[in-house]
């Protein structure tokens, strides 16, 4: 057995009960897991404070001292060990409320101790609850450098005296009980020295005992590009490897009915970027190769009629297509839009959901399976058994991530022969370097500019003592003939208490808006179906002129008369939820608002997320403060990515390194693909004994 993978109760001190506890509570199994544990930031050890120079203001300090007394105060659970270190300014009172009779076995009176802790205030004294100590002879010996390296950890483990002093014993006595030899080398050696990378061995120890600040920076360098560029390899090789494996059906780009669409029926120019990404789309199809792209463009940059476009070339090249939406309304919506101009062009549009039924049902699936119908738009029912196809040459998915992997995979494998070309699209704007991670193994294009004459969205931010003017200005829109949505938070956690607001809110709103000289929708997720469609097919078609509405909304309702969107308790919504409420006003030719109505006690983040919406209009920077806020974990579709997996690197900071090693990855598989060549020996290696981790970190389906 490889010494890295011998079990952790080999570490003197570590019995099978902390075994189980560490592998329980950080799953850490072997002694190669608490090798790649990896500290998460460091105390610099190097400053001593003398005991009466202690600031109030301080958060930690560390002292050099002689323990002097030690006594037990209180009684059953209010018992407690204090103790008292001196030094040749004062004293300060050590204090310990938990494995007390454990500590006191450890301390020994009239001792010097190197003591280290968050400071705390009791009767204008300085206190260090749970303090971490050494002997000073000790610390001496094994703190040269002066970094201490401080890990995660859980309140289980330091209940159970698994502390800092224990974890920190725990890799040093690895550490020497590893020899270089015992940890291989994963990058080659060509690629060590074109970029100065420090060998594997020495950054794994330096990582856990620097001995200095540059030494660390290396090591850290290190560790985060081999990480990344692992990622990258296994993301470009799946690319390459499902490029090979499923052959593409061959389409044509310049057919009859793609030509004379874009000839007679397009009132406008399309933009630079919606031609960029129509390009990149026609080389996919065109090379015999299955494609598998991600579109993604903010609200209202054309996404749909790229798509349509996408559509009258599969169809061109004598190929059916599809096209799936997460709702029965947005569904409905790309229908009604693709239907008249595929009437105007002798072409066959149909629509499938849970509500088409009998008769009609049957008749859409004949004409499918039969091929008379070209393009069907629907909802999960397109997945169902019943469903199948001619000869499907295109499937695309919109808002993609609402969909999980067995639900598209359902969708893709109703081809009579081979994969059908796919196209995802989303809404969501993704930061590149989360693109790099969570899509990696597909094909990006991005439609990153706004049809010419589209006006951004004026957005607000107003408290409660300002609501009389803005039921005024609601009431000023709806006399211009527009419209107006009302949305309030759902949370599942409060779902009666947030249907009680907006109940609340609804019954205000009719004193302010009485009908019959106004009408009001209201729509929430616990209505059924066919009754929540119908009130937004009210909407939709002017006979309400306020909607009323919990998130439901956020997703599927394209109204170009609405023009204010109304953000009830905005400081409860998460930053790309804000702004996809905010994409469904600013769809017609009239300036549009957003106003963000909160209470006044906010949260920093919660100042954050309504400023940065108030500053821009711009998806991706919204996306980039999302991601900073909360995360790369958060941010749709990436549970199933394995960017949360990264032990070191971190996706905001590390940007431009996972730019630069996804060059070098992509430079090295396209000379070598199998990595066959002697000096890619090592890369081929690890990807081979790391095969089913990296599978999970790049799986999206």
């Amino acid at each position: 057995m490889h010494t890295l993978d011998q079990p952790i109760s080999y570490l003197k001190g570590v019995g099978p009960q902390r075994a189980e506890l560490l592998l329980k509570e950080l799953r850490l199994r072997t002694l190669g897991d608490v090798l790649l544990d990896f500290p998460f930031r460091y105390v610099d050890r190097t400053q001593v404070t003398k005991i009466a120079d202690i600031q109030a203001d301080s958060e930690t300090v560390q002292l050099i001292g002689t323990l002097t007394t030690a006594k037990y105060e209180g009684h059953g659970r209010k018992k407690r060990l204090k103790a008292v270190l001196k030094d040749d300014t004062g004293s300060i009172e050590l204090i310990w409320f938990r494995s007390i009779s454990t500590i006191e076995k450890m301390i020994e009176l009239q001792q010097r101790y190197v003591v280290f802790g968050k400071l705390g205030w009791f009767n204008h004294r300085p206190t260090i609850a749970h303090p971490e100590m050494e002997s000073l002879e000790e610390f001496l010996h094994k703190n040269k450098a002066g970094l201490a390296p401080v890990y995660h950890s859980t309140e289980t483990l330091t209940k159970r005296g698994i502390d800092i002093r224990i974890r920190r014993r725990m890799i040093r006595q690895l550490l020497d009980r590893l020899a270089s030899s015992d940890i291989p080398e994963t990058l080659p050696d060509y690629l060590i020295q074109k970029q100065r990378l420090m060998p594997r061995a020495e950054a794994l120890r330096a990582i856990h005992l620097p001995t200095g600040p540059e030494q660390l920076r290396q090591a850290r360098h290190r560790l985060k590009f081999e990480e990344l560029f692992y990622l990258q390899l296994a993301l470009l090789q799946r690319n390459q490897q499902r490029k090979d494996q499923e052959a593409g059906y061959k389409m044509r780009s310049d057919g009859p009915q793609l030509t004379g669409y874009l000839r007679d029926y397009i009132p406008f120019e399309l933009t630079g970027a919606q031609k960029r990404v129509l390009r990149e789309i026609a080389d996919d199809l065109r090379s015999g190769y299955q494609m598998n792209r991600l579109l993604q463009g903010d609200v209202g940059s054309g996404k749909t009629m790229v798509s349509l476009l996408a559509i009258l070339m599969a169809i061109d090249s004598g190929y059916q297509a599809c096209l799936m939406a997460p709702t029965e309304i947005l569904a409905q919506q790309h229908y009604h839009s693709f239907r008249e101009s595929f009437a105007s062009m002798g072409l066959t549009a149909d629509f499938l959901s849970g509500s088409v039924k009998g008769k009609e049902r049957e008749a859409v699936l004949d004409r499918l399976a039969s091929g008379s119908s070209q393009l069907i738009i629907g909802t999960h029912a397109l997945i169902e058994d019943p469903v199948t196809f001619h000869n499907l040459g295109l499937a695309i998915t919109d808002e993609q991530h609402r969909f999980g992997v067995k639900q598209r995979a359902r969708l893709w494998a109703k081809a009579k022969s081979g994969a059908p070309h796919i196209l995802v699209m989303t809404a969501t704007p993704i930061p590149r370097t989360l693109a790099m991670t969570s899509y990696g193994d597909l094909d990006v294009s991005v439609i990153d500019e706004l049809p010419p004459g589209r006006k951004p969205v004026s957005t607000v931010h107003r408290r409660e003592t300002q609501r009389a003017s803005v039921i005024e200005f609601m009431h000023k829109e709806i006399a211009k003939g527009r419209q107006v949505y009302v949305v309030y938070p759902l949370i599942d956690e409060s779902e009666k208490l947030d249907l009680q607001n907006l109940q609340e809110g609804y019954d205000q709103l009719l004193i302010y808006f009485p009908r019959p000289r106004f009408q009001l929708s209201v729509v929430h997720g616990r209505m059924k179906p066919q009754d929540k469609d119908l009130e937004m097919q009210r909407f939709a078609q002017g006979k309400t002129q306020i909607l009323v509405a919990t998130t439901v909304i956020e997703v599927g309702v394209n109204v170009p008369n609405a023009s204010v969107m109304i953000i009830e308790n905005a400081e409860r919504f998460g930053l790309s939820q804000l702004h996809q409420l905010r994409g469904r006003v600013g769809r017609g030719a009239e300036q549009s608002y957003c106003i963000l109505m909160s209470g006044y006690k906010l949260s920093d983040d919660a100042k954050k997320r309504i400023g940065t919406m108030c500053r821009t209009n711009d998806g991706f920077e919204i996306a980039r403060v999302d991601l900073e806020l909360r995360g790369p974990g958060s941010i749709h579709g990436t549970q199933q990515s394995g960017t949360v997996g990264l032990k070191i690197a971190d996706l905001l900071e590390d940007g431009a390194l996972l730019a630069h090693v996804r060059q070098i990855a992509k430079l090295i598989t396209s000379k070598d693909p199998d990595l066959s060549h002697e000096l890619n020996a090592p890369l081929r290696q690890y990807m081979q004994s790391h095969a089913e981790q990296l599978k999970n970190w790049s799986k999206i389906g």
